[in-house]
């Protein structure tokens, strides 16, 4: 606690050696911080510019790559630093500013699923190409896209400001960067908080993951009932979907439970853990998009080849 300034600082002690291993720490995080940039912002850029890749599906995927540089532009910068710095500290006003920016992102994440899941939905269940646009209109589609960053936004913005007027009895987090960790430097967890929470759950994960295992679940009765060809179609746009959606739900869950149920995980296992979510996922949908994907592999391909012969 800083009196003169009136300033809270949060001591982060989820680090493991970070003296003797700063400099191999940063460069690893540095390395992967411009490899999410960089592969996250292809695809934006592709999608962008390519005419035919203007169709929902790819839409919402751009929209999942510029979630993750988001994501990851509110978590790593402040990591790099801590590796560099003798004290790892956050103020706990930033803190709560990342923890709104953690969860409101990671509550996007799933609600661009849930949207793209309905596309995926409309698309095989119509089968009718003269109708699909009429029904996945541009408005449609940017209605979706402002009320999944719009509707996580907002519910975080209440959370956050019930979250700043808890007091707060402990000063060092173990942690790396601030989730729900928060918590627990907190005196007493009220039932208030603890429904809140609930209601954040139910809305910003596990409605979007019913729904979007729901749509796919149709999805596939649908193309069983079809022929090969729209089968063949459904599998390649749709199984890269459903892996990101396994893999981002295990993590959260991870995230989730461990704070919940209060278990006591070794300061090495729990940091190996919290890296995982931060690195794994947003590095690993720019890979999942633009090789699963046929028409995004193929514009990138051919971006490959312009930039050898230049």
């Amino acid at each position: 606690m800083d009196n003169k300034l009136n300033v809270t600082y949060i001591t982060l002690d989820g680090y493991v050696e970070v003296n003797k291993y700063r400099y191999i720490y940063f460069f690893i995080m540095i390395t992967v911080f411009i490899l999410i940039i960089c592969c996250n912002s292809t695809i934006v850029c592709l999608i962008w510019i390519q005419q035919n890749l203007h169709e929902p599906m790819y839409i919402f995927i751009a929209a999942l790559s510029l979630n993750s540089v988001l994501f990851s532009a509110a978590i790593y910068p402040k990591l790099l630093i801590d590796f560099l710095s003798d004290i790892q500290i956050i103020s706990y006003s930033a803190c709560l500013f990342q923890w709104f920016l953690y969860y409101s992102l990671g509550g996007s994440e799933f609600l661009l699923l849930a949207a793209m899941a309905y596309d995926r939905y409309v698309y095989v269940s119509i089968c009718k190409p003269l109708q699909y646009p009429t029904i996945m209109r541009k408005t449609t589609v940017c209605g979706f896209l402002v009320l999944a960053w719009l509707v996580p936004a907002c519910q975080l913005a209440v959370a956050t400001e019930m979250t700043a007027n808890e007091k707060i009895c402990r000063y060092i987090l173990k942690g790396i960067f601030c989730n729900n960790t928060v918590y627990k430097i907190q005196c007493v967890i009220s039932r208030a908080r603890i429904i809140r929470d609930l209601i954040l759950l139910l809305n910003l994960a596990l409605l979007p993951v019913l729904f979007i295992l729901f749509t796919y679940t149709r999805i596939l009765i649908i193309s069983y009932r079809s022929s090969r060809e729209v089968r063949k179609k459904a599998a390649q746009t749709c199984l890269p979907h459903l892996i990101v959606l396994v893999n981002f739900s295990c993590l959260c869950a991870y995230d989730v439970l461990v704070i919940e149920l209060e278990l006591d995980i070794p300061k090495i296992i729990s940091l190996i853990m919290t890296l995982q979510v931060i690195v794994y996922h947003p590095l690993f949908n720019p890979v999942m998009y633009g090789l699963k994907m046929k028409e995004i592999s193929k514009h990138l391909k051919k971006l490959l080849c312009r930039a050898k012969m230049n």
